[in-house]
């Protein structure tokens, strides 16, 4: 089968399946398995393709059609412009996600360049290891439950050349003292509302980042109430959030002390992030 006739099936394949962009994928697939670029493709599409690039091609379309997301098939997915490793144990980052990033930026740089640097929940890391690339005086610590999610998370930190330090850590269960920022991207889906996911979504990623249980918002209230005891005065706490979740995260900010309280929407116009001064 030469690099054409492969693409072309796994295009097929992946339409019929209802996986949107096809085309795109379908390249996106080949690029990974064979490592090459389009430029290559374009004077050896109608090259044969080795038989084991083809059959591990043709595999990872069949994943691809079971729904599993291209960035797992892959492993990779850019976020700030930095590449971060991924797989079934951590979320896909999300550019939504920038936004939180982009504002904790700003803050750092503008009033606290070598600040301490809490990011809970850290998954992939690429909140805390955005931060640390971008703002390189600040000493950024990441924190997750999950041991598999920090291996990730730490493979990402040696990627990127950044010395970001990890803790094993059931929100601030092992954590010991103060920080001038805690970020947060915690589980935040209401548990009824999951089965309603894209089945990339509901069926592979990790449940444990995602489950927010049943109002969506049990980890804010529980990062919120013990933030206070590990933000130093004039400490910021910053989370995503998700759409329709800003008012009732400002709340638990107020009843615990804090001040200068912002939401931040994203690209959509949506709310995105809620920030609080304590």
């Amino acid at each position: 089968m030469t690099y054409r006739e492969a693409r072309m099936q796994a295009a097929a394949l992946l339409k019929a399946a209802g996986v949107e962009n096809e085309a795109a994928e379908s390249w996106f697939l080949i690029e990974a398995v064979c490592q090459i670029s389009r430029s290559f493709y374009l004077l050896h599409e109608r090259d044969e393709m080795n038989p084991e690039q083809e059959k591990a091609y043709l595999d990872l379309t069949e994943k691809r059609c079971q729904r599993m997301p291209l960035q797992y098939l892959t492993g990779e997915q850019e976020f700030m412009g930095l590449p971060f490793a991924v797989n079934e144990h951590v979320l896909i980052p999300r550019q939504d996600t920038e936004v939180l990033v982009e504002e904790a930026i700003q803050i750092l740089k503008n009033k606290m360049p070598d600040a301490e640097v809490l990011d809970l929940c850290t998954g992939s890391g690429c909140i805390g290891i955005s931060i640390q690339s971008f703002c390189p005086d600040t000493k950024v610590t990441g924190a997750d439950i999950s041991k598999e999610a920090l291996q990730v998370a730490k493979h990402n930190a040696l990627q990127n050349q950044v010395p970001v330090s990890f803790v094993h850590s059931d929100l601030f269960s092992e954590i010991s003292g103060r920080f001038d920022m805690i970020v947060s991207n915690p589980p935040y889906i209401p548990s009824n509302v999951i089965d309603t996911l894209m089945p990339e979504v509901r069926d592979h990623e990790p449940m444990g980042a995602l489950d927010g249980k049943a109002d969506g918002l049990y980890f804010y209230r529980r990062i919120t109430e013990e933030s206070v005891a590990h933000l130093n005065d004039g400490g910021y706490l910053l989370y995503e959030i998700g759409h329709d979740q800003a008012e009732a995260v400002s709340g638990f900010m107020k009843e615990h002390g804090f001040n200068d309280i912002k939401v931040i929407r994203d690209l959509a116009g949506l709310d995105r992030v809620v920030r609080g001064r304590r």
